[in-house]
């Protein structure tokens, strides 16, 4: 209980303008994780040479869009109990990240 405290003393603290900052990257950077993972996909099948530091991206990419996909699955299922609707809830959450939680937790508006 006490952590959910810090956590909602944090969001409160910060000015809206840093979370609008912060959901903008976040949207940019997620678009570019799933551009990636799909060229990803279409160079082995065409048979491109890829260059071996490409790797240690990847694997950044893909734990933030494993990151993103579990807050987005926690979305879904608290979505409803605070009146929001899932699907557009969890598609939101997967692209702002954490702040999308918060907002929810803290029944803030989109």
């Amino acid at each position: 209980m006490s952590s959910f405290l810090a956590v909602d003393m944090i969001y409160k603290s910060l000015s809206p303008r840093i979370f609008l900052t912060i959901k903008f990257i976040s949207i940019c950077l997620i678009t570019g994780a799933l551009g990636l993972e799909l060229a990803n996909l279409y160079i082995p099948l065409n048979k491109i040479f890829t260059l071996p530091s490409l790797n240690i991206i990847l694997t950044l990419e893909r734990f933030a869009l494993i990151t993103h996909f579990l807050e987005a699955v926690i979305a879904v299922f608290y979505a409803h109990s605070k009146n929001k609707i899932p699907l557009n809830y969890g598609v939101y959450t997967f692209f702002v990240g954490t702040i999308g939680l918060l907002e929810l937790f803290n029944n803030e508006d989109i």
